[in-house]
């Protein structure tokens, strides 16, 4: 019966039990918060957050954090027990190149769950604050000094030299909007009107990191009353020989000038630069709107130069600034180029300019080459304009001699500057295709033709020999002759000497066939000898023939 009892007080006890913690929790269970977010800007770090029952009072919130290879979590400074939905931990110090967690949850007498929040690295997340503006009027400009919004900042410091500017300005009268982009931490804006307020706002970028950050806070100035001496204008450099030559305009007479002159590069770097300009030797104090200066006063780099004015009692504000670039200013040397030829054209590779001591020239900056070729027997030139260093000049004749020369130009329109024309170079193309055609069929020719040349060759020296060069020798046919026959017959036909006649007679009535037949070649013989035998032969062989049938009769007989 006791076991009993037991068993019901134990089940009664575990189902109170969570009616109690309820009860102990003010009726309800906690909810984690939601939306948490991280907003960074320069080096401060805020987190916003929503609650989950906005009817449940008297609740903290607290929040951990976890770096990248950690394990376990760690309180966040400034964000523990905090009682509304924003907290500041700035005073933490991250490596802002470091991946973290956070972690957030509501308290009271019990906690709710952990609401996790994304990882995150703060450099990527933090965005640029508005940069703070200080501004210098003067009669017809504005002088900015611009800084960034939080001075030694650590999510910035290997950034600092990397921002750039860019602003909007208005009239305060108009509200008529002008944009100036990628200007430095000090920057002048020229042109504008005496005794005018103007109104402007700055924004900074880190475009390295694709970062644009907010606009500050709307500065106006008015500007001053007009000075009685304009600034210089028209400010411009040129070279001559190894000088430089500054020339600028000025509106009135009898004044004297200064020039001086800036590294660009500290342009970049925040804070006034009013001590850091520099004179230009044999450029102050000079009575005319021009001065001149050696090329070794400025080592390779950029710079900035300005001019000021003054009569002896005034002195006027300073020109407008212009960038100098001793690469680019410098007197443009012609391109140096080899030809290689072929039949129809010309391959061109052309390489950089040699200063004395035979040292390539470095250009730092993009150049377009004009080339200009022409037949060496006529005036006619065509020109090819090329990015590449390796050019091809096609439509060229075999067997012609062209000239080449070409100079350099700089692809920035603003520069404007042209080298001379290189000498020319003279070279020749080679034969074409159909001239190699004709030469291998020349060839074939002449190879077919030699057997037969040879042969005319031997025929003629056989007559040569035979005409001026006879043999003494007799040949083999006259040695035989003259030891079968007679002398008397030296003049007689050898084929009629060599002939034998033999006569078949049967019958009587055959002689007479004989005789007439006989007769007949007689006549033959007689009239085939009256072109090769004298009359002497002829009376010979009649008697012979007449001996002949006589004989013939009697044997008959």
């Amino acid at each position: 019966m006791m076991v009993v009892l037991l068993g019901a007080t134990t089940l009664v006890l575990v189902a109170v039990a969570p009616w109690v913690l309820s009860a102990a929790a003010g009726g309800k269970n906690l909810k984690s918060p939601q939306k948490v977010e991280v907003d960074i800007i320069d080096d401060n770090f805020i987190l916003r957050w929503n609650r989950s029952d906005e009817s449940v009072g008297n609740v903290t919130f607290s929040f951990d954090y976890q770096k990248t290879g950690m394990d376990n979590w760690i309180k966040l400074s400034g964000c523990q027990n905090i009682t509304s939905t924003k907290c500041n931990f700035s005073s933490l110090k991250l490596n802002v190149y470091e991946e973290i967690k956070l972690r957030i949850r509501a308290e009271k007498e019990n906690t709710s769950s952990w609401y996790e929040v994304d990882s995150f690295t703060p450099f990527r997340k933090a965005q640029i604050g508005p940069p703070e503006v200080h501004l210098e009027a003067e009669d017809k400009a504005i002088v900015i000094h611009i800084s960034p919004g939080t001075k030694d900042s650590v999510m910035w410091a290997l950034d600092g030299l990397s921002f750039t500017y860019s602003l909007v300005i208005w009239k305060n009268s108009s509200g008529v909007e002008e944009r100036i982009e990628n200007i430095y931490s000090r920057h002048k804006i020229y042109k504008l009107s005496p005794e005018t307020t103007y109104c402007l706002k700055v924004k900074a970028a880190l475009l390295t990191s694709w970062k644009i950050g907010v606009y500050s806070p709307v500065h106006c100035i008015k500007t001053t009353v007009e000075n009685e001496l304009p600034p210089p204008e028209n400010i411009e450099v040129s070279v001559q020989n190894q000088n430089y030559v500054l020339k600028w305009d000025y509106t009135y007479a009898n004044m004297t000038f200064q020039v001086q002159w800036l590294h660009a590069f500290l342009k970049r770097n925040p804070g006034n630069h009013l001590y850091k300009w520099k004179q230009i030797p044999d450029c102050e104090n000079v009575k005319t709107t021009q001065c001149v200066f050696p090329q070794n006063v400025f080592q390779k780099g950029i710079y900035l130069l300005r001019v000021q004015a003054s009569d002896g009692n005034n002195t006027s504000f300073w020109s407008e600034e212009i960038k100098f670039d001793t690469e680019i200013q410098a007197f443009l040397l012609p391109p140096v180029f080899n030809i290689r030829s072929l039949s129809d054209s010309f391959h061109i590779y052309i390489g950089a300019p040699k200063q004395s001591g035979n040292t390539p020239v470095i250009q730092d900056y993009p150049l377009i080459y004009e080339i200009i070729f022409w037949e060496n027997t006529s005036n006619a030139e065509r020109k090819i304009i090329e990015k590449k260093t390796d050019v091809t000049v096609p439509n060229l004749k075999p067997l012609t001699v062209y000239c080449v020369k070409a100079r350099a130009h700089t692809m920035d329109e603003k520069l404007n500057k042209s080298s001379v024309f290189s000498d020319a170079v003279c070279e020749k193309t080679k034969p074409g295709n159909t001239s190699k055609i004709w030469l291998i069929v020349g060839i074939c020719i002449a190879l077919f033709a030699l057997p037969f040349v040879i042969y005319a060759a031997k025929v003629f020296l056989r007559c040569i020999n035979y005409v001026f060069f006879p043999s003494l020798k007799p040949s083999s046919s006259i040695d035989e002759y003259f030891s079968e026959q007679p002398l008397k017959n030296l003049l007689l036909s050898t084929s009629e000497e060599q002939i034998e006649k033999c006569f078949i007679i049967e019958n009587i009535s055959t002689i007479a066939t004989v005789e007439e037949t006989n007769q007949t070649d007689e006549d033959h013989k007689k009239y085939s000898s009256q072109t090769s035998q004298d009359s002497g032969n002829y009376s010979n062989e009649d008697e012979s023939e007449s001996k002949t049938s006589e004989e013939l009769q009697q044997d008959f007989v």
